[in-house]
């Protein structure tokens, strides 16, 4: 018996460890299934009966917590205009330059950095297209319609 309660404190301590690791609530619930087995092995029930329970109680607390966890603490994403800015025209304020990690470009009155689609040298001065953006770096790629300025690496 005592071997099962150790056993059960271990896998306890080892899914609470993760939890705090990982931070994604993946093994909370077998943390709180090991309760379930250390006091299945108080009460003397068989191993197998533990692993029974162990597994019960995780797999019960996973289906009605997680869905709850998820609205809550994963909720929607906070929407913003600056999708709004794709394929709009904007200005390159310093060279873009990818190897050199140089580059920004104003849109609408913003400072961006700013990094070359096609991975040409941009000028300052030169009219650029918005074609993506990733997290506060706008994707572009040169206005060939407005100027013929870039160099082609």
């Amino acid at each position: 018996m005592l071997a099962h309660l150790i056993l059960w404190g271990v896998i306890f301590a080892v899914m609470v460890i993760c939890e705090l690791v990982t931070f994604q609530l993946v093994s909370i619930w077998f943390a709180a299934g090991a309760i379930g087995g250390f006091i299945a092995a108080l009460c003397d029930l068989s191993l197998a009966n533990q692993l029974l329970i162990f597994v019960i109680v995780s797999l019960v607390l996973l289906a009605v917590t997680r869905p709850l966890l998820k609205k809550i603490t994963f909720g929607k994403a906070q929407a913003t205009n600056a999708d709004l800015d794709i394929g709009k025209t904007a200005v390159v304020i310093e060279d873009i330059n990818n190897d050199a990690g140089t580059g920004r470009a104003k849109i609408n009155g913003v400072d961006w950095k700013a990094v070359s689609y096609d991975g040409i040298k941009i000028p300052a001065g030169t009219i650029v297209t918005v074609k993506e953006i990733r997290g506060s770096k706008l994707i572009v790629s040169l206005c060939e319609e407005k100027n013929k300025t870039a160099v082609k690496i």
